[in-house]
């Protein structure tokens, strides 16, 4: 279908709150100007590929959060090659990492507590992001906090918890973050990664800062989408995203439930969310794939931009 045929398809469609029939996406930038770019592909056909606002669709955007889905992503491929595995505790996997004052309960982080965001631990993220950045030692830092939750337990929202499994898989591959990045998602999904943020001690930083193009976020959702297949190769088992994809908990923000590193929807959706209204998305059932990109320096809550983002999603977008 081409984009004027889609278009011309959503006038028939009852539009979002306060927007007009014609172009929803033109529309919607209309009304938040903090909207950048979207990109709607269907199966192999490209139905959007539409830039409102800054640099392009083949510009690198800081992805924010949605780094944690990419994260978790190369905790499946290390999972596949049998380098660790989801139940793996952190202090089995990478003893180095623990410090020696840290609560007794940190033994017993599983790698899969990490990527679920269940460790347990103080948040490092809100509040607590800037006193944790400032600190010398990330890593030390996120696992001295004190616990307040059991490991496995409620979500608690925190870069810290993905930092840590982003250095957990660098010590058990012997390989960093970016290494792991480009090889095992770059190189087979065509897209380039560049280098981003590192802690004191060198660890790439697991959770936050990444950038890739809006094109290359689209080919991120669509290998989601397709079961961890792309362009033919399998570059992440069918077995993770299905696992991955699971509902474990739910976040207090949102609503939303959350498996290891995507939020699921009511809908059907399966996302990674970024600060500022940054989105990979995919829905399998409906065969779309999904890329947002919006201004990373302005908030986005789940009452305000980034609803109306999911309203999006579940209005024009998922009645295609």
């Amino acid at each position: 279908m081409k984009r004027r045929a889609f278009l011309a398809s959503a006038l028939a469609l009852p539009a979002l709150p306060g927007l007009a029939q014609t172009d929803p996406f033109a529309a919607f930038a209309g009304r938040y100007d903090q909207f950048r770019s979207i990109m709607v592909q269907r199966g192999h056909d490209s139905l959007v590929a539409e830039t409102f606002s800054g640099p392009g669709l083949d510009a690198i955007a800081n992805i924010k959060s949605c780094s944690k889905s990419l994260v978790t992503l190369l905790l499946g491929c290390a999972i596949d090659r049998g380098e660790v595995d989801l139940e793996d505790m952190l202090a089995e996997v990478a003893p180095s990492l623990v410090p020696a004052d840290a609560a007794p309960e940190v033994s017993e982080i599983t790698l899969g507590d990490l990527a679920s965001l269940r460790a347990g631990l103080e948040r490092t993220s809100g509040s607590n992001y800037g006193s944790w950045v400032a600190s010398g030692n990330w890593v030390r830092d996120a696992l001295s906090r004190p616990m307040v939750a059991e490991p496995g337990g409620p979500m608690l929202y925190s870069t810290g918890s993905t930092h840590v499994l982003g250095a957990a898989l660098s010590e058990a591959t012997g390989q960093s973050l970016l290494a792991q990045a480009r090889a095992r998602i770059g190189q087979p999904l065509g897209i380039d990664v560049p280098a981003w943020t590192r802690d004191p001690q060198g660890y790439y930083m697991g959770g936050n800062q990444m950038g890739l193009t809006p094109r290359g976020m689209l080919r991120i959702a669509v290998m989601m989408r397709d079961g961890g297949r792309f362009a033919g190769q399998q570059v992440v088992s069918n077995d993770w995203v299905t696992r991955s994809t699971q509902p474990l908990t739910r976040s207090p923000y949102s609503g939303l439930s959350y498996g290891y590193g995507w939020f699921l929807s009511a809908s059907g959706w399966v996302l990674a969310r970024g600060y500022g209204g940054q989105i990979i998305a995919s829905h399998a059932e409906r065969d779309l794939a999904v890329a947002i990109t919006s201004d990373p320096n302005r908030p986005a809550r789940s009452g305000g931009y980034f609803g109306a983002l999911m309203g999006l999603l579940d209005g024009p977008i998922l009645r295609i």
